[in-house]
């Protein structure tokens, strides 16, 4: 067989395919390499921007208005007294209850007291004897200075005479003591009311064991004058320089929803409760109509001068941490501050601060967890404060 029979030669078109598909496969390589390269920066990017927070920040106004400041307080009667018995025995009878508008002097009860009474009598009758041997002897004493005088009798029996009378008068002063004592307890058995006003509560009845009143017991009666009265209310610290007596005020009582009555400051305890940090107020109030009660609730507003110190910023600027309450602010190249701050008073969806903010500072709101000082952030659109 010829050699050239067995030689194969590859068509010319086939070549030009498979060079052709070697550099449509060199190009698709090269495609998908470049497409990866630009997707994974794409994602770099999209990755570092998301990176960075967006924050929104409030706007801060120094605050030019005066301010209101709302505390609780509680009311109480001008005079109030308690009544206890002085004496000890039954109760005979009560002629007031609780409600009863009552004089000074009128009799509010009566106790049954014996005892007390046999010892008044026992007490006038031992007077009466001591008075009637004070008598015998001024005029033994009498006698026998005369006869002192005439030199009928010895000095020493003059002077025991006037000795005797000496020891009989200190006697009969004694006797009348303790009647006149015996006296004043047995008055008390008349149980009456110290000043005008009204009763307020009635602890005994009819027929009970009324012992002498030690503290901590219950009172028989008490009466309260409400014409006038006193509320008192305890103030932070931060605020009681602006508040002083004469100074009018604003409360209301949940007896009268939308009344507001006004009372005066009349004084300040000038001392600081180490507990609470407060100090007390006593405002006063007239009460003609008897509206206000004693031990009532109130509500106290106080109308304070401006402040120009202090910024307003609402409640969810806060930040809470171990480190105590702080706020964070946007500073120099968009990097996260924070600030400690010393909250004067809180309003509910608002507190004011005294201490560590101005007005020019960027104050984040609402700001997550995760942000810490140093953060870059983005600042998104400013909220009013």
């Amino acid at each position: 067989m010829p050699e050239n029979m067995l030689r194969h030669t590859p068509p010319p078109r086939l070549k030009l395919i498979g060079i052709v598909t070697a550099a449509v496969l060199v190009v698709i390589v090269v495609v998908g390499l470049i497409t990866r390269v630009v997707a994974s920066r794409s994602v770099s990017n999209w990755t570092d921007a998301n990176a960075i927070q967006s924050v929104s920040v409030i706007d801060l106004e120094t605050s030019k208005d005066a301010g209101s400041l709302v505390l609780p307080g509680n009311v109480q009667a001008i005079n109030a007294a308690p009544i206890y018995a002085r004496v000890s025995g039954y109760l005979k009878k009560w002629y007031v209850d609780i409600g009863t508008p009552v004089k000074a002097g009128q009799l509010l009860a009566e106790i049954d007291v014996p005892d007390q009474d046999q010892q008044l009598a026992q007490a006038k009758a031992d007077y009466n004897t001591a008075l009637a041997n004070q008598r015998l002897s001024a005029q033994t004493a009498k006698r026998y200075n005369m006869l002192g005088k005439a030199n009928a009798i010895a000095p020493q029996l003059v002077d025991e005479a006037n000795g005797d009378l000496a020891a009989k008068s200190a006697a009969t002063a004694s006797a009348k003591a303790n009647m006149d004592r015996l006296s004043d307890l047995t008055n008390f058995k008349r149980i009456t009311a110290p000043f005008d006003g009204i009763v307020t509560s009635r602890g005994t009845d009819v027929g009970q064991l009324v012992n002498v009143g030690t503290a901590g017991a219950t009172p028989l009666f008490t009466v309260a004058d409400d014409r006038k009265v006193r509320i008192y209310v305890n103030v932070p610290q931060n605020y009681s320089a602006q508040i002083h007596p004469g100074m009018t005020a604003k409360f209301t009582v949940p007896d009268y929803p939308g009344q507001s009555f006004t009372a005066t400051l009349m004084a300040n305890a000038q001392s600081v409760n180490m507990q609470s940090g407060t100090v007390l107020m006593q405002l006063q109030a007239d009460n003609p109509d008897h509206k206000l009660k004693a031990g009532a609730y109130a509500q106290v507003s106080f109308d304070l001068p401006a402040n120009t110190n202090t910024v307003q910023i609402p409640a969810s600027a806060l930040i809470f941490n171990a480190n105590g309450t702080s706020v964070a602010t946007v500073g120099p190249n968009n990097r996260v501050v924070v600030k400690p701050i010393t909250i004067t008073r809180d309003m509910g969806t608002s507190v004011e601060i005294a201490a560590g903010l101005s007005h020019h500072d960027k104050v984040i709101d609402n700001p997550p967890d995760s942000l810490r000082a140093g953060d870059e952030v983005r600042v998104g659109k400013a909220a009013a404060s």
